[in-house]
């Protein structure tokens, strides 16, 4: 098998990334920086399959102002650069993590997509999409997609690369789901908007799974933080929880997941095997200041470390 998978990104973003015990709100804040990174959804899952050994191709928007970044990080890792130069800047992101884990996102605007410009781009991707096994979109929309133009496009992809992987949120989320994608992957409070109701238990995540595959999505994947992962699919449910591990930052490793479910796919692993790959990479991810595995026997150790078990409603912990 080829083995070739396409990211894209639309809204990527540099990450300035820190840690800071306890934000005080008004007050001048001290924080350790941690990064400043090239980065976006799809960028960080590109970053993971290669690592991983799989060739990928990369595409989206970029601001045509700060483009050395990205340039960049492309050239040293070796990946495929089909991004659409617009006029503008790629926006920064601005993530703090705080002592408890909590992360706090400050998203600046960036660059702004016109019409004739979004055009240009789904003649382009849909010219090409259909040389892949695997195709992922993921992240925000920029300013000028419009979330309806955006789902014909997906509905288009998906006629030209049935395996669309996908991971958004908020009306790209909404937009995108309307495509029925192969796989997606929210976390439970991306899961709890879209049911427009509390999910408290696992059980009520499960179901409102199940409620997305109803919609013509074969794979549902919830990521639940430091609790792990759900896998539903018509196969049934499973549920990985990883060990504890330092957080240095938990940003990226929902992205990190989504590279782990994709290398497992590819070489054709079961769905509990899978999980608990993505799992592993996601545990990793949260052990240090950007996504990436720069050490396969850690992988490999990690893995071990984490619980795969079928889900089972009678004997249902959140615990």
């Amino acid at each position: 098998m080829s083995r070739r998978v396409a990211t894209i990104t639309l809204n990527p973003a540099y990450d300035l990334v820190g840690f800071i015990p306890e934000i005080e709100s008004g007050e001048v804040n001290r924080v350790r920086t941690t990064g400043l990174h090239a980065a976006g959804k799809g960028i960080n899952v590109a970053r993971v399959l290669k690592d991983l050994g799989i060739d990928v191709t990369v595409s989206g928007f970029l601001g045509k102002e700060n483009l050395q970044g990205f340039q960049q990080l492309f050239s040293e890792l070796g990946i495929t650069n089909r991004f659409h130069v617009v006029p503008g800047r790629t926006r920064i992101n601005v993530k703090l993590t705080e002592q408890s884990s909590a992360v706090t996102d400050l998203n600046f605007s960036g660059f702004e997509v016109s019409p004739e410009e979004w055009t240009r781009f789904v003649e382009d991707s849909l010219s090409w999409s259909g040389q892949f096994d695997m195709i992922c979109v993921s992240g925000s929309l920029p300013a000028g997609v419009n979330p309806d133009a955006f789902s014909r496009w997906m509905a288009a992809l998906r006629d030209l690369c049935p395996c669309i992987i996908f991971d958004s949120s908020r009306e790209a989320l909404v937009a995108g789901l309307l495509a029925a994608p192969w796989l997606v992957k929210p976390n439970r409070r991306e899961l709890e908007i879209w049911a427009g109701r509390p999910l408290p238990e696992i059980g009520d995540v499960v179901m409102a799974a199940h409620a997305l595959r109803q919609q013509g999505i074969a794979h549902v994947v919830i990521s639940l933080g430091e609790q792990g992962a759900l896998w539903v699919s018509g196969s049934g449910a499973w549920i990985a929880r990883p060990p504890s591990v330092d957080v240095v930052s938990t940003v990226g490793a929902g992205d990190a997941m989504v590279g782990g479910i994709i290398y497992g796919l590819l070489m054709r692993e079961s769905n509990q095997h899978t999980l608990r790959l993505a799992t592993a990479v996601s545990a990793l991810a949260v052990g240090q200041s950007n996504v990436g595995i720069s050490d396969r026997p850690r992988l490999a150790a990690m893995m071990a470390r984490v619980e795969v078990n079928p889900f089972d409603s009678r004997q249902e912990s959140d615990s």
